[in-house]
């Protein structure tokens, strides 16, 4: 929290003090600020500051434009069957095909970020990472979904990447099958 999101270390640390940094249990400190409409409002500032900075490295390094002001929806780890990206993507699928049914339908609008490797040899997990970046590609070229989907596929991913996305999330996917789920990187 203090390396990665230094704007909202910043806000606890003006709200609380610094005893949370060696103590997570002071963050309880924290709880009677939900009700505050002033904290609530520089907390969103904090997080569409974090959603900004992912759009300019997104643009900057895959000349992709994603919208800061879209929900992020988030899902970043190492990529495996168990861990179910591919069981996200085809929920997107769904979602594109429903909006394509039904052009009128209210929805929030969306960016859906992923971010994995792969070991070289894992056939499997290279064909889902065609498929999210091919969705991707399809939803881009799609006007009736432009502006209300798109798909972000950021190679490479690592603790440092992580670092810009993780702040920037307004949905962390958590769906990998019950037990499989190691304590990684995400929860650093």
């Amino acid at each position: 929290l203090l390396a990665c999101n230094p704007g909202l270390a910043g806000l606890i640390h003006e709200a609380i003090g610094d005893g949370w940094v060696r103590d997570l249990d002071a963050l309880r400190a924290l709880e009677p600020f939900a009700a505050d409409p002033e904290f609530r409002r520089r907390f969103l500032g904090v997080k569409q500051a974090n959603k900004q900075r992912l759009a300019q490295l997104a643009a900057a390094r895959h000349g992709v434009a994603i919208d800061p002001a879209s929900l992020f929806d988030v899902q970043v780890k190492r990529l495996h069957e168990y861990k179910r990206q591919l069981l996200n993507a085809l929920h997107i699928a769904a979602l594109y095909l429903r909006l394509r049914d039904d052009p009128e339908q209210d929805i929030v609008p969306r960016t859906f970020v992923f971010g994995a490797k792969a070991a070289p040899g894992y056939h499997l997990a290279k064909r889902i990472i065609k498929f999210i970046n091919t969705l991707g590609e399809v939803l881009a070229a799609d006007p009736a979904v432009r502006g209300r989907l798109r798909v972000l596929f950021l190679p490479d991913y690592c603790v440092s990447l992580a670092e810009t996305i993780i702040p920037a999330a307004d949905l962390s996917e958590q769906i990998s099958t019950a037990g499989t789920e190691a304590s990684g990187t995400g929860n650093m």
